[in-house]
């Protein structure tokens, strides 16, 4: 067996983040009385969330003001007034009730972890990402949990992995296989820290970065196709 250690990536991985996102934009929106219209509104937000953790992950902004300034910019391009303070803390209540696993996640996780040891690194903020996922119906299958706010380091920073491995107490990096779905967090994080790379590219989009993965895959469970 090639590899003895798998880890995943949280969401749009696993976890069907722009289901959640969906879910939590909306009920903020709600709670502050602004007529919502999903279609414009949503779109609006999420290129701007988008872009602020692409900024993160390239260290221009931190974790801490990333949680406020993605509605500050919100407010500012839709021309509304409201607290982003506030809206921030609306938005992140909703999203940490939303939990939502894609259909092949359980039956996956079930059956790879009575071979191998699984782990989850994911780039989230604590309050949300600890109610989400810690607390999901698949978080039993996982040894361990690391979440980069509450560690102080994030994908692609090789630190985090190297972290994650020292956490359930492995050394051998040639035997440890990572899975996400982002080239520059995910793949970008699992070249810089000599670890072997399978990119989940659901979409069947061009790889157009100089990152390139040991394997691509377009649905989870051809996974268990590269492991046999």
């Amino acid at each position: 067996m090639k590899y003895e250690i798998i880890i995943f990536d949280a969401d749009e991985t696993l976890f069907d983040f722009k289901k959640s996102e969906k879910y939590a934009f909306k009920n903020a929106m709600l709670e502050f009385n602004i007529e919502y219209d999903e279609n414009y509104h949503l779109k609006i937000y999420s290129d701007i969330n988008k872009a602020i953790w692409k900024e993160f992950e390239k260290r221009l902004i931190t974790q801490e003001k990333l949680k406020v300034e993605r509605f500050k910019r919100l407010s500012d391009k839709l021309n509304l007034k409201f607290d982003e303070v506030k809206f921030a803390r609306s938005y992140m209540k909703h999203l940490a009730n939303a939990s939502f696993l894609y259909d092949d996640s359980i039956p996956l996780v079930e059956s790879l972890h009575k071979s191998y040891k699984l782990s989850i690194v994911t780039n989230g903020l604590t309050d949300v990402q600890n109610k989400r996922i810690r607390k999901s119906i698949i978080a039993k299958y996982f040894q361990d949990i690391v979440i980069s706010e509450e560690v102080g380091v994030s994908k692609p920073d090789s630190k985090i992995f190297e972290l994650a491995l020292n956490n359930i107490k492995h050394t051998d990096k040639s035997k440890v296989l990572i899975v996400g779905d982002s080239l520059t967090s995910d793949i970008q994080g699992g070249i810089n820290s000599g670890i072997d790379t399978c990119w989940l590219n659901s979409n069947k989009i061009a790889n157009t970065t100089k990152f390139k993965p040991t394997y691509e895959i377009s649905n989870l469970m051809e996974l268990n196709d590269i492991l046999r």
